[in-house]
């Protein structure tokens, strides 16, 4: 038995301690908001906070994450500087990656209230977007850090 806490809340699951923790989270919690993408931390679809930090939890097993504070998109509210400049800017197209680009964004500006450009190409590089909305991606990011929608 596997205890977790995600989104503030205490789950007590009953998995192999060396279970992915993605899987976990959409299987046994129902948590769908993280997406599988490539099960092998590159594409960033599967990102979730981590005691804070963004983390792919298709590369950590459930024991990784145990006694750590777990954030998923569903627990980022919908009142988030992000997620409403995502939705002003109508930064989603097909929708299946902005999760884990609104987790690496939301720890982004967690740790850089207000970052250039180029901190934000650095924060958001690796994490793939199929409909290549990247730049619809950074100007909520800079709307959502109160620089403005555009440059």
């Amino acid at each position: 038995m596997i205890e977790l806490l995600v989104n503030g809340a205490k789950y007590q699951v009953d998995v192999d301690p060396d279970a992915n923790l993605l899987w976990v989270i959409r299987e046994h919690l129902k948590l769908l908001g993280t997406k599988y993408g490539c099960g092998e931390g590159a594409c960033g679809s599967c990102t979730v906070h981590i005691d804070g930090e963004p983390m792919r939890s298709c590369q950590l097993t459930a024991k990784d994450a145990q006694g750590k504070s777990i954030t998923t998109i569903e627990g980022i509210p919908a009142d988030h500087p992000i997620k409403e400049a995502w939705i002003s800017e109508q930064t989603s197209q097909c929708g299946y990656c902005q999760p884990g680009q609104i987790m690496q964004a939301v720890a982004l500006l967690a740790r850089n209230p207000k970052p250039s450009d180029e901190q934000i190409v650095d924060s958001m590089d690796g994490l793939l977007c199929r409909c290549g909305t990247y730049p619809r991606i950074i100007k909520a990011i800079r709307k959502a850090a109160g620089r403005g929608g555009s440059r």
